[in-house]
């Protein structure tokens, strides 16, 4: 992943550039749509049935081709957040697995230095200021029925223990979306409730007791109790 973050900056200002020359043509087709009017306003006196026709019709396909850049335009933009969204997800996976692992390490070691416990501290305080949470994405591609992990296939053998406060005592966006029972942004591992009709739809894998993913379906505790009642 590392590698991909190294190329995300040229990639980054390749799009921006794209999106800069799109929004130029668009404020040009703009300018050419107001002289056409203004055009057609002077002279529609003047002008026989079929000159009025073929004049309105270069209006129209001029709003049709300014429609047409903004439309690329925000796709633009919904394909540049999701790389950003898509690599920083992948970093909040990799550090949950590191912790996970570096905890796992720290718990069998027989012998634990007398400053290790401070030392630990520091260091994760340093860790939740190089991260933050991660919202879900809006696209469609994110909410398949049958799709059980946010974080990506590569993780979905991975363990993670981290506790939920762990990520969460980072600053985030307050206009961040929030999940789960815990109503909190997401991070990590998360998973998503087969029942179409649930409210929340996404939960951390540490709120739900979950270390690794289920077989089958899976149904979170709220809608479990639901069903149960219907029976």
């Amino acid at each position: 992943s590392l590698a991909g973050i190294e190329n995300l900056p040229c990639e980054l200002q390749r799009n921006f550039q794209l999106m800069r020359e799109l929004d130029q043509r668009t404020e040009d087709k703009k300018a050419e749509i107001d002289s056409l009017a203004a055009e057609y306003i002077e002279s529609v006196k003047n002008m026989l049935p079929e000159e009025r026709v073929e004049h309105l019709k270069k209006i129209q396909s001029a709003y049709s081709k300014c429609k047409e850049y903004s439309d690329d335009k925000v796709q633009l933009a919904m394909q540049t957040y999701e790389m950003v969204d898509k690599h920083i997800r992948r970093l909040d996976a990799d550090l949950a697995r590191f912790e996970a692992d570096l905890k796992d390490k720290l718990e069998g070691s027989d012998f634990e230095a007398p400053g290790s416990r401070s030392l630990k501290k520091g260091r994760s305080q340093k860790d939740k200021r190089s991260s933050r949470g991660r919202g879900r994405r809006t696209s469609e591609e994110d909410t398949p029925k049958k799709k059980k992990l946010k974080g990506g296939s590569e993780f979905a053998d991975t363990i993670l223990s981290v506790h939920p406060s762990d990520v969460l005592d980072m600053p985030v966006d307050p206009n961040e979306p929030t999940y789960c029972l815990c109503h909190q942004v997401s991070y990590g591992e998360m998973i998503g409730c087969d029942n179409p009709d649930c409210p929340i739809e996404w939960f951390h894998f540490a709120c739900v007791d979950l270390t690794t993913k289920p077989k089958g379906k899976w149904f979170c505790p709220r809608c479990v109790q639901e069903r149960k009642k219907k029976k």
